[in-house]
Protein backbone atom coordinates (compact mmCIF):
# COMPACT_ATOMS: atom_id res chain seq x y z
CA UNK A 1 0.00 0.00 0.00
CA UNK A 2 1.48 3.32 -1.10
CA UNK A 3 0.98 6.61 0.69
CA UNK A 4 0.80 10.10 -0.86
CA UNK A 5 3.56 12.47 0.13
CA UNK A 6 4.52 16.04 -0.74
CA UNK A 7 6.92 16.43 -3.68
CA UNK A 8 10.51 16.66 -2.73
CA UNK A 9 11.64 20.28 -2.27
CA UNK A 10 14.69 21.02 -4.42
CA UNK A 11 17.18 23.78 -3.77
CA UNK A 12 17.17 26.85 -6.04
CA UNK A 13 19.54 26.71 -9.02
CA UNK A 14 20.34 29.39 -11.60
CA UNK A 15 19.15 27.12 -14.42
CA UNK A 16 15.64 27.36 -12.92
CA UNK A 17 15.43 30.99 -14.08
CA UNK A 18 15.09 29.64 -17.63
CA UNK A 19 13.83 26.08 -17.24
CA UNK A 20 11.30 26.58 -14.41
CA UNK A 21 7.99 28.12 -15.51
CA UNK A 22 7.64 29.78 -12.10
CA UNK A 23 10.62 32.05 -12.77
CA UNK A 24 10.88 32.17 -16.56
CA UNK A 25 8.45 35.08 -17.13
CA UNK A 26 10.09 37.15 -14.38
CA UNK A 27 13.50 36.49 -15.92
CA UNK A 28 12.44 37.70 -19.36
CA UNK A 29 10.77 40.79 -17.86
CA UNK A 30 13.91 41.64 -15.90
CA UNK A 31 16.06 41.24 -19.02
CA UNK A 32 13.68 43.47 -21.02
CA UNK A 33 13.72 46.13 -18.28
CA UNK A 34 17.52 46.14 -18.17
CA UNK A 35 17.78 46.43 -21.95
CA UNK A 36 15.26 49.30 -21.97
CA UNK A 37 17.14 51.14 -19.22
CA UNK A 38 20.44 50.70 -21.08
CA UNK A 39 18.89 51.95 -24.32
CA UNK A 40 17.51 55.08 -22.61
CA UNK A 41 20.86 55.71 -20.93
CA UNK A 42 22.73 55.30 -24.24
CA UNK A 43 20.40 57.66 -26.12
CA UNK A 44 20.50 60.26 -23.34
CA UNK A 45 24.27 60.10 -23.04
CA UNK A 46 24.63 60.32 -26.82
CA UNK A 47 22.37 63.40 -26.88
CA UNK A 48 24.38 65.15 -24.15
CA UNK A 49 27.70 64.39 -25.86
CA UNK A 50 26.47 65.68 -29.23
CA UNK A 51 25.15 68.87 -27.64
CA UNK A 52 28.45 69.39 -25.81
CA UNK A 53 30.44 68.94 -29.04
CA UNK A 54 28.17 71.48 -30.77
CA UNK A 55 28.69 73.97 -27.95
CA UNK A 56 25.11 73.67 -26.73
CA UNK A 57 23.75 72.89 -23.33
CA UNK A 58 20.26 72.26 -21.94
CA UNK A 59 19.11 75.30 -19.99
CA UNK A 60 15.73 76.69 -18.94
CA UNK A 61 16.92 80.19 -18.07
CA UNK A 62 15.06 81.58 -21.08
CA UNK A 63 11.80 81.21 -19.14
CA UNK A 64 12.72 84.34 -17.19
CA UNK A 65 13.34 86.48 -20.27
CA UNK A 66 10.64 88.85 -21.67
CA UNK A 67 8.45 87.14 -24.22
CA UNK A 68 7.97 90.18 -26.47
CA UNK A 69 4.67 89.05 -28.03
CA UNK A 70 0.98 89.53 -27.21
CA UNK A 71 -1.69 86.90 -26.60
CA UNK A 72 -5.28 87.92 -27.30
CA UNK A 73 -7.17 85.11 -25.54
CA UNK A 74 -5.91 84.67 -21.97
CA UNK A 75 -7.25 83.72 -18.57
CA UNK A 76 -4.60 85.47 -16.47
CA UNK A 77 -2.91 88.86 -16.71
CA UNK A 78 -0.27 88.98 -19.42
CA UNK A 79 1.44 91.53 -21.67
CA UNK A 80 4.34 91.55 -24.11
CA UNK A 81 6.83 92.29 -21.31
CA UNK A 82 5.86 89.18 -19.37
CA UNK A 83 8.28 86.27 -19.29
CA UNK A 84 8.33 83.26 -21.57
CA UNK A 85 7.38 81.20 -18.53
CA UNK A 86 4.19 83.21 -18.04
CA UNK A 87 3.43 82.93 -21.76
CA UNK A 88 3.73 79.15 -21.42
CA UNK A 89 1.33 79.21 -18.46
CA UNK A 90 -1.16 81.23 -20.54
CA UNK A 91 -0.84 78.63 -23.30
CA UNK A 92 -1.39 75.78 -20.85
CA UNK A 93 -4.53 77.42 -19.45
CA UNK A 94 -5.85 78.05 -22.96
CA UNK A 95 -5.26 74.41 -23.89
CA UNK A 96 -7.02 73.19 -20.74
CA UNK A 97 -9.90 75.60 -21.36
CA UNK A 98 -10.66 74.45 -24.90
CA UNK A 99 -10.13 70.79 -23.97
CA UNK A 100 -12.52 71.05 -21.01
CA UNK A 101 -15.22 72.84 -23.00
CA UNK A 102 -14.88 70.47 -25.96
CA UNK A 103 -15.07 67.37 -23.76
CA UNK A 104 -18.36 68.57 -22.26
CA UNK A 105 -20.04 69.61 -25.50
CA UNK A 106 -18.73 66.59 -27.43
CA UNK A 107 -20.23 64.33 -24.76
CA UNK A 108 -23.58 66.12 -25.04
CA UNK A 109 -23.56 65.89 -28.85
CA UNK A 110 -22.43 62.28 -28.77
CA UNK A 111 -25.02 61.08 -26.25
CA UNK A 112 -27.87 62.83 -28.06
CA UNK A 113 -26.79 61.59 -31.49
CA UNK A 114 -26.10 58.06 -30.23
CA UNK A 115 -29.53 57.76 -28.63
CA UNK A 116 -31.36 59.30 -31.59
CA UNK A 117 -29.58 56.94 -34.02
CA UNK A 118 -31.63 54.17 -32.45
CA UNK A 119 -34.89 56.12 -32.72
CA UNK A 120 -37.90 54.46 -34.29
CA UNK A 121 -38.41 57.62 -36.33
CA UNK A 122 -36.80 56.87 -39.70
CA UNK A 123 -36.01 60.52 -40.50
CA UNK A 124 -34.36 61.23 -37.13
CA UNK A 125 -32.29 58.04 -37.25
CA UNK A 126 -31.06 58.78 -40.78
CA UNK A 127 -30.22 62.40 -39.93
CA UNK A 128 -28.07 61.25 -37.00
CA UNK A 129 -26.42 58.62 -39.20
CA UNK A 130 -25.70 61.36 -41.75
CA UNK A 131 -24.14 63.52 -38.99
CA UNK A 132 -21.92 60.69 -37.77
CA UNK A 133 -20.69 59.63 -41.20
CA UNK A 134 -20.04 63.16 -42.45
CA UNK A 135 -18.26 64.64 -39.46
CA UNK A 136 -16.08 61.72 -38.43
CA UNK A 137 -14.80 61.03 -41.96
CA UNK A 138 -13.52 64.57 -42.63
CA UNK A 139 -10.32 65.65 -40.81
CA UNK A 140 -10.91 67.90 -37.83
CA UNK A 141 -8.45 70.49 -39.20
CA UNK A 142 -10.76 71.09 -42.16
CA UNK A 143 -13.72 71.61 -39.83
CA UNK A 144 -11.71 74.09 -37.77
CA UNK A 145 -10.85 76.14 -40.86
CA UNK A 146 -14.42 75.94 -42.23
CA UNK A 147 -16.02 77.16 -39.01
CA UNK A 148 -13.46 79.94 -38.54
CA UNK A 149 -13.91 81.09 -42.16
CA UNK A 150 -17.70 81.16 -41.79
CA UNK A 151 -17.43 83.21 -38.60
CA UNK A 152 -15.13 85.82 -40.12
CA UNK A 153 -17.12 86.05 -43.38
CA UNK A 154 -20.70 86.05 -42.07
CA UNK A 155 -20.64 87.91 -38.77
CA UNK A 156 -20.36 91.74 -38.79
CA UNK A 157 -17.31 93.68 -37.64
CA UNK A 158 -17.49 95.60 -34.32
CA UNK A 159 -17.72 98.96 -36.10
CA UNK A 160 -20.99 97.80 -37.73
CA UNK A 161 -22.66 98.11 -34.31
CA UNK A 162 -22.38 101.89 -34.51
CA UNK A 163 -25.34 102.16 -36.87
CA UNK A 164 -29.05 101.53 -36.38
CA UNK A 165 -29.16 98.40 -38.49
CA UNK A 166 -31.18 95.76 -36.55
CA UNK A 167 -29.06 93.02 -38.14
CA UNK A 168 -26.01 94.33 -36.31
CA UNK A 169 -27.58 95.18 -32.94
CA UNK A 170 -26.57 93.51 -29.70
CA UNK A 171 -28.61 90.51 -28.56
CA UNK A 172 -30.63 91.55 -25.47
CA UNK A 173 -28.35 94.60 -25.28
CA UNK A 174 -25.77 92.37 -23.60
CA UNK A 175 -24.26 89.98 -26.19
CA UNK A 176 -22.48 90.99 -29.40
CA UNK A 177 -21.72 88.49 -32.16
CA UNK A 178 -18.84 89.81 -34.30
CA UNK A 179 -16.26 88.44 -36.72
CA UNK A 180 -13.66 88.88 -33.98
CA UNK A 181 -15.58 86.79 -31.47
CA UNK A 182 -18.52 86.90 -29.10
CA UNK A 183 -18.69 89.49 -26.31
CA UNK A 184 -20.79 88.56 -23.26
CA UNK A 185 -21.32 90.05 -19.78
CA UNK A 186 -18.63 89.11 -17.30
CA UNK A 187 -18.21 89.15 -13.52
CA UNK A 188 -15.97 91.64 -11.77
CA UNK A 189 -14.82 91.87 -8.14
CA UNK A 190 -15.15 95.27 -6.45
CA UNK A 191 -13.56 94.06 -3.21
CA UNK A 192 -11.22 91.20 -4.19
CA UNK A 193 -9.51 89.24 -1.43
CA UNK A 194 -6.28 89.05 -3.45
CA UNK A 195 -4.61 91.54 -5.72
CA UNK A 196 -4.16 88.96 -8.49
CA UNK A 197 -7.41 88.21 -10.32
CA UNK A 198 -6.38 84.59 -10.86
CA UNK A 199 -6.11 84.03 -7.08
CA UNK A 200 -9.70 85.22 -6.58
CA UNK A 201 -10.98 82.86 -9.24
CA UNK A 202 -8.88 80.07 -7.72
CA UNK A 203 -10.63 80.70 -4.40
CA UNK A 204 -14.02 80.47 -6.15
CA UNK A 205 -12.93 77.19 -7.75
CA UNK A 206 -11.87 75.79 -4.36
CA UNK A 207 -15.28 76.68 -2.90
CA UNK A 208 -17.03 74.96 -5.83
CA UNK A 209 -14.92 71.84 -5.37
CA UNK A 210 -15.79 71.86 -1.66
CA UNK A 211 -19.48 72.15 -2.58
CA UNK A 212 -19.09 69.17 -4.93
CA UNK A 213 -17.69 66.98 -2.14
CA UNK A 214 -20.43 68.22 0.19
CA UNK A 215 -23.12 67.28 -2.34
CA UNK A 216 -21.58 63.84 -2.78
CA UNK A 217 -21.52 63.37 1.00
CA UNK A 218 -25.23 64.21 1.17
CA UNK A 219 -25.98 61.76 -1.64
CA UNK A 220 -23.97 59.01 0.11
CA UNK A 221 -25.84 59.67 3.34
CA UNK A 222 -29.21 59.46 1.55
CA UNK A 223 -28.17 56.18 -0.10
CA UNK A 224 -27.15 54.72 3.25
CA UNK A 225 -30.48 55.71 4.82
CA UNK A 226 -32.33 54.19 1.86
CA UNK A 227 -30.46 50.89 2.24
CA UNK A 228 -31.26 50.77 5.96
CA UNK A 229 -34.90 51.92 5.91
CA UNK A 230 -36.07 51.45 2.33
CA UNK A 231 -37.03 55.14 2.02
CA UNK A 232 -34.78 57.74 0.46
CA UNK A 233 -34.89 61.10 2.27
CA UNK A 234 -35.49 64.31 0.33
CA UNK A 235 -32.15 65.97 -0.17
CA UNK A 236 -32.61 68.45 -3.00
CA UNK A 237 -32.85 71.45 -0.67
CA UNK A 238 -29.71 70.39 1.21
CA UNK A 239 -27.83 69.87 -2.04
CA UNK A 240 -28.98 73.26 -3.35
CA UNK A 241 -27.87 74.88 -0.09
CA UNK A 242 -24.44 73.26 -0.25
CA UNK A 243 -23.99 74.56 -3.80
CA UNK A 244 -25.47 78.05 -3.42
CA UNK A 245 -24.85 79.30 0.14
CA UNK A 246 -21.00 79.16 0.16
CA UNK A 247 -20.77 80.69 -3.33
CA UNK A 248 -23.27 83.46 -2.55
CA UNK A 249 -21.47 84.34 0.69
CA UNK A 250 -18.09 84.40 -1.07
CA UNK A 251 -19.45 86.54 -3.91
CA UNK A 252 -20.97 88.96 -1.40
CA UNK A 253 -17.67 89.29 0.45
CA UNK A 254 -15.78 89.87 -2.80
CA UNK A 255 -18.34 92.39 -4.09
CA UNK A 256 -19.33 90.62 -7.31
CA UNK A 257 -20.76 92.84 -10.07
CA UNK A 258 -21.37 92.33 -13.76
CA UNK A 259 -19.77 94.32 -16.55
CA UNK A 260 -21.37 94.54 -19.98
CA UNK A 261 -19.60 94.90 -23.33
CA UNK A 262 -19.65 98.45 -24.73
CA UNK A 263 -18.46 99.66 -28.10
CA UNK A 264 -15.55 102.05 -27.62
CA UNK A 265 -13.59 103.12 -30.66
CA UNK A 266 -13.21 100.24 -33.10
CA UNK A 267 -13.82 97.42 -30.64
CA UNK A 268 -15.82 96.37 -27.59
CA UNK A 269 -14.55 96.78 -24.05
CA UNK A 270 -15.87 95.30 -20.83
CA UNK A 271 -17.42 91.91 -20.31
CA UNK A 272 -15.78 88.72 -21.56
CA UNK A 273 -14.50 88.17 -25.07
CA UNK A 274 -14.76 84.66 -26.50
CA UNK A 275 -12.44 84.93 -29.49
CA UNK A 276 -13.30 83.56 -32.91
CA UNK A 277 -10.35 81.11 -32.91
CA UNK A 278 -11.50 79.68 -29.57
CA UNK A 279 -15.08 79.27 -30.81
CA UNK A 280 -13.96 77.65 -34.07
CA UNK A 281 -11.62 75.22 -32.31
CA UNK A 282 -14.12 74.45 -29.55
CA UNK A 283 -17.03 73.80 -31.90
CA UNK A 284 -14.99 71.82 -34.44
CA UNK A 285 -13.52 69.51 -31.79
CA UNK A 286 -16.99 69.06 -30.29
CA UNK A 287 -18.85 68.07 -33.45
CA UNK A 288 -15.96 65.96 -34.75
CA UNK A 289 -15.36 63.97 -31.56
CA UNK A 290 -19.10 63.92 -30.81
CA UNK A 291 -19.58 61.79 -33.94
CA UNK A 292 -17.20 59.15 -32.53
CA UNK A 293 -18.80 59.31 -29.10
CA UNK A 294 -22.20 58.79 -30.75
CA UNK A 295 -21.03 55.45 -32.09
CA UNK A 296 -19.69 54.49 -28.65
CA UNK A 297 -23.06 55.35 -27.11
CA UNK A 298 -24.96 53.41 -29.77
CA UNK A 299 -22.76 50.35 -29.22
CA UNK A 300 -23.19 50.60 -25.46
CA UNK A 301 -26.98 50.79 -25.72
CA UNK A 302 -27.15 47.88 -28.15
CA UNK A 303 -24.98 45.82 -25.80
CA UNK A 304 -27.82 45.83 -23.25
CA UNK A 305 -30.25 42.96 -23.58
CA UNK A 306 -33.69 43.84 -24.99
CA UNK A 307 -35.12 41.98 -22.04
CA UNK A 308 -34.13 44.93 -19.84
CA UNK A 309 -36.26 47.29 -21.94
CA UNK A 310 -39.18 44.86 -22.01
CA UNK A 311 -39.03 44.33 -18.26
CA UNK A 312 -38.95 48.06 -17.59
CA UNK A 313 -41.85 48.59 -20.00
CA UNK A 314 -43.82 45.87 -18.21
CA UNK A 315 -43.45 47.87 -15.00
CA UNK A 316 -45.12 50.83 -16.68
CA UNK A 317 -42.07 53.02 -17.30
CA UNK A 318 -42.17 55.35 -20.27
CA UNK A 319 -39.50 55.06 -23.01
CA UNK A 320 -37.67 58.20 -21.84
CA UNK A 321 -37.52 56.96 -18.24
CA UNK A 322 -36.41 53.53 -19.43
CA UNK A 323 -33.51 55.08 -21.31
CA UNK A 324 -32.45 57.32 -18.41
CA UNK A 325 -32.95 54.91 -15.51
CA UNK A 326 -32.36 51.44 -16.98
CA UNK A 327 -30.46 51.45 -20.27
CA UNK A 328 -27.90 54.27 -20.03
CA UNK A 329 -26.66 53.43 -16.49
CA UNK A 330 -25.87 49.89 -17.65
CA UNK A 331 -24.50 51.05 -21.00
CA UNK A 332 -21.97 53.27 -19.24
CA UNK A 333 -19.89 50.19 -18.44
CA UNK A 334 -19.44 49.71 -22.18
CA UNK A 335 -19.25 53.39 -23.13
CA UNK A 336 -16.66 54.67 -20.64
CA UNK A 337 -13.52 52.77 -21.83
CA UNK A 338 -13.64 54.05 -25.44
CA UNK A 339 -14.84 57.44 -24.17
CA UNK A 340 -11.49 57.84 -22.40
CA UNK A 341 -9.73 57.59 -25.76
CA UNK A 342 -12.00 60.28 -27.22
CA UNK A 343 -11.19 62.68 -24.38
CA UNK A 344 -7.50 62.05 -24.97
CA UNK A 345 -7.98 62.74 -28.68
CA UNK A 346 -9.67 66.06 -27.90
CA UNK A 347 -6.74 67.14 -25.74
CA UNK A 348 -4.17 66.19 -28.36
CA UNK A 349 -6.16 67.54 -31.31
CA UNK A 350 -6.34 70.92 -29.57
CA UNK A 351 -2.74 71.38 -30.76
CA UNK A 352 -4.24 72.22 -34.17
CA UNK A 353 -5.24 75.58 -32.68
CA UNK A 354 -2.28 77.26 -34.34
CA UNK A 355 -4.11 76.91 -37.68
CA UNK A 356 -6.59 79.65 -36.63
CA UNK A 357 -4.28 81.65 -34.37
CA UNK A 358 -5.47 80.37 -31.00
CA UNK A 359 -2.61 80.66 -28.51
CA UNK A 360 -2.49 77.23 -26.91
CA UNK A 361 0.63 75.66 -25.43
CA UNK A 362 1.76 74.43 -28.86
CA UNK A 363 1.52 77.95 -30.31
CA UNK A 364 3.28 79.65 -27.38
CA UNK A 365 5.89 77.26 -26.03
CA UNK A 366 6.24 75.10 -29.14
CA UNK A 367 5.90 77.98 -31.60
CA UNK A 368 6.80 81.58 -30.81
CA UNK A 369 8.97 80.90 -27.75
CA UNK A 370 10.87 78.14 -29.55
CA UNK A 371 11.55 80.38 -32.57
CA UNK A 372 12.62 83.37 -30.49
CA UNK A 373 14.93 81.54 -28.10
CA UNK A 374 16.17 78.73 -30.34
CA UNK A 375 15.73 76.29 -27.43
CA UNK A 376 14.11 73.57 -29.51
CA UNK A 377 15.09 70.62 -27.33
CA UNK A 378 13.88 72.22 -24.08
CA UNK A 379 10.61 73.43 -25.60
CA UNK A 380 9.80 70.15 -27.31
CA UNK A 381 10.63 68.11 -24.19
CA UNK A 382 8.39 70.31 -22.04
CA UNK A 383 5.64 70.13 -24.66
CA UNK A 384 5.81 66.35 -24.69
CA UNK A 385 5.82 66.25 -20.89
CA UNK A 386 2.74 68.48 -20.71
CA UNK A 387 0.64 66.39 -23.11
CA UNK A 388 1.83 63.16 -21.48
CA UNK A 389 0.91 64.44 -18.02
CA UNK A 390 -2.53 65.69 -19.07
CA UNK A 391 -3.30 62.47 -20.92
CA UNK A 392 -2.28 60.33 -17.94
CA UNK A 393 -4.37 62.47 -15.57
CA UNK A 394 -7.45 62.21 -17.79
CA UNK A 395 -6.95 58.47 -18.17
CA UNK A 396 -6.48 58.00 -14.42
CA UNK A 397 -9.54 60.07 -13.53
CA UNK A 398 -11.79 58.29 -16.02
CA UNK A 399 -10.48 54.89 -14.93
CA UNK A 400 -11.39 55.73 -11.34
CA UNK A 401 -14.92 56.56 -12.48
CA UNK A 402 -15.03 53.42 -14.63
CA UNK A 403 -14.08 51.27 -11.64
CA UNK A 404 -16.77 52.94 -9.53
CA UNK A 405 -19.55 51.89 -11.92
CA UNK A 406 -18.38 48.32 -12.47
CA UNK A 407 -20.51 45.50 -11.23
CA UNK A 408 -19.53 44.54 -7.69
CA UNK A 409 -19.73 40.83 -7.04
CA UNK A 410 -20.61 39.76 -3.54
Amino acid sequence: MSTASDPEQTSFRLSMLINDTRYRSLTFQAIAAILLALSIWYLGNNLIQNLREAGLNISFEFFGEPAGYDINQRLIEYDSQSSHGRAAVVGILNTLLVAFLACITATVFGVIAGVLRLSNNWLVAKLMAFYVEIFRNIPVLIWIIIIFTIMTAVLPSPRAFRGDDPASSMFLDAVAFTNRGVYIPGPSFNAPLFEATAMNWLLVLIVLIGSLFGARAISSWATKVQEETGDRPTTWYMTAGVWLVPVVILMFIMGLTWTFPELKGFNFSGGIKIGGPLIALWFALSIYTGAFIAENVRAGIQAISKGQTEAAGALGLRPGRIMNLVILPQALRVIIPPLISQYLNITKNSSLAIAVGYADITATLGGITLNQTGRAIECVLLLMLFYLTISLLISAGMNVYNNSIKLKER
